[in-house]
């Protein structure tokens, strides 16, 4: 059944996915795209609505995958597709829900210990190359496969779109509402 299998992958994800959303995204994606899921350019889009959309990208992505795989898996309605969100949403939030709960007391008393310290420091290397192996990821065949008229479209609205944030005084929720409007114009 679909939802035993959403239940095992999220799992994993919420349990070994450390360092944020984007430090999950290889992890995410290996667990989804592999069974047939959602193909690699959903995966893609799911990542970019999972980015504009208000929290964590691995609960928006999780709450995303949760109402689509469901149908891909022929359990047709809306009701299905409900469950199945609610379903991922809980699952990967639930280790980290759990672990937090569980260790902070430990954290919290033992915090100006040389070991912790040792612990936090030697994460913070591992999470920052998870970040990057996430860009990686999303560099695939999928999205730069072969340079057409729609990679040069998205490249120039990218570059568009970063220069009005970081040059201008332009909120960046007009930005990508400006984005997404030039993209369906475009597209």
């Amino acid at each position: 059944m679909i939802y035993l299998k959403l239940i095992w992958s999220y799992l994993k994800i919420g349990l070994f996915g450390f360092g944020g959303g984007y430090a999950m995204l290889a992890l995410i994606e290996r667990e989804i795209v592999g069974p047939g899921w959602v193909s690699e350019q959903m995966f893609t889009d799911i990542v970019a609505i999972s980015q504009m959309t208000p929290g964590p990208i691995g609960i928006n992505s999780a709450t995303y995958i949760g109402y689509v795989a469901p149908d891909m898996a022929g359990y047709h309605g809306i009701l299905w597709g409900i469950l199945g969100s609610v379903i991922c949403t809980v699952v990967v939030m639930l280790p980290s829900f759990l672990l937090v709960s569980y260790t902070s007391h430990f954290i919290t008393r033992h915090k100006e210990s040389a070991y912790v310290k040792g612990v936090f420091t030697g994460l913070r290397p591992v999470v920052v190359g998870l970040i990057a192996s996430a860009a990686l990821l999303l560099m695939n065949e999928a999205n730069f496969g072969s340079v057409t008229r729609d990679v040069l479209v998205s490249i120039s609205i990218c570059v568009i779109s970063f220069c009005l944030v970081y040059f201008t005084k332009i909120h960046p929720i007009a930005v990508i509402v400006l984005a997404g409007i030039a993209g369906f114009i475009l597209f």
